[in-house]
């Protein structure tokens, strides 16, 4: 019989802030660090963590403003990418983790791209499921979003796509994908994400990382300078079907990085819904080559 790690739901004070956080397998200061993306938790690894648990120590935590962290309203807290990097990484400083294999999806990809670049010492390797970090991936999506950037106009902002509703949200998942391959996607995702996105003042919260992205795309090019410079071992997970980023992602990594390996399944932008034993099995493997090959901590 296979055994599978039990995954621990644990809250922890930092910053002011009362984060949630999925832990399984044993505490160590080297780690697995799953961090989730728009509009979901770390909900979205609960398949996943068992598997990492039989052997490796793994930690998923929700964001500020997602999940059950704490959702402090806009005016009592800045959201920036910035801001939530700060929030995890005293997450994980609190913890006693000092390296880590860093696993970022859409919205979270800007929050662990700014750990790499304060402590690149401490990334042992990196998992890109469906996270952009090349103008490659920023197709005619994202005009009304560069035009608002730009210009931050009413007119421009009723441009922009109609995402933070029920119906966006629910989107997120369905969005690109056949009938068929929709009937796969456990509609409790969309409402628990829902639910904790209409928490008071969320809403504006959201649209004002949605605001933040813009510097995210302005650091492109010192991303690709830490590619190039400090070159991660990386793994990039892709669901072929995803609307909001665009497949050229994928080989945009292979400009800057030596050790990169891809795999494209046929889902969505959150395809973890739909894929996750395939993905838990790939982050084993790859976890297990990654720190097989590590230098020994000091």
């Amino acid at each position: 019989m296979r055994y599978a790690a039990k995954t621990r739901h644990l809250f922890r004070d930092v910053g002011g802030l009362r984060v949630h956080y999925r832990e399984t397998g044993v505490p160590s200061s080297t780690a697995v660090l799953l961090l989730h993306g728009f509009p979901a938790s770390s909900h979205s690894f609960r398949a996943v963590l068992p598997q990492l648990g039989e052997r490796f120590y793994a930690i998923a935590p929700d964001m500020p403003g997602f999940g059950f962290s704490d959702a402090p309203p806009p005016d009592e807290y800045e959201y920036t990418y910035e801001r939530l990097s700060q929030a995890i990484e005293a997450l994980v400083d609190d913890l006693g983790v000092r390296r880590y294999i860093l696993y970022v999806t859409d919205y979270s990809t800007p929050v662990g791209y700014l750990m790499a670049l304060r402590h690149p010492e401490r990334i042992l390797g990196l998992v890109v499921q469906n996270g952009n970090t090349h103008e490659a991936g920023m197709g005619e999506t994202w005009d009304t979003a560069r035009r608002y950037w730009a210009e931050p106009t009413e007119e421009h902002r009723a441009a922009l796509p109609d995402w933070l509703t029920f119906e966006g949200t629910r989107d997120q998942y369905l969005s690109g994908l056949s009938p068929e391959l929709q009937t796969l996607q456990p509609h409790e995702t969309w409402h628990l994400d829902w639910e904790r996105l209409t928490r008071p003042g969320n809403i504006e919260a959201h649209f004002q990382l949605f605001v933040d992205y813009q510097h995210h795309v302005a650091r492109f090019p010192e991303i690709a300078a830490f590619h190039r410079e400090h070159q991660p071992p990386c793994l990039v997970l892709w669901g072929r079907h995803d609307i909001y980023f665009d497949i050229a992602e994928v080989l945009a990594y292979h400009e800057d990085l030596e050790t990169l390996e891809a795999h494209i399944y046929d889902g969505g932008h959150l395809f973890l819904e739909t894929h996750a034993a395939e993905v838990a099995d790939q982050l084993v493997t790859f976890t297990g080559n990654v720190l097989d090959t590590a230098p020994p901590a000091r």
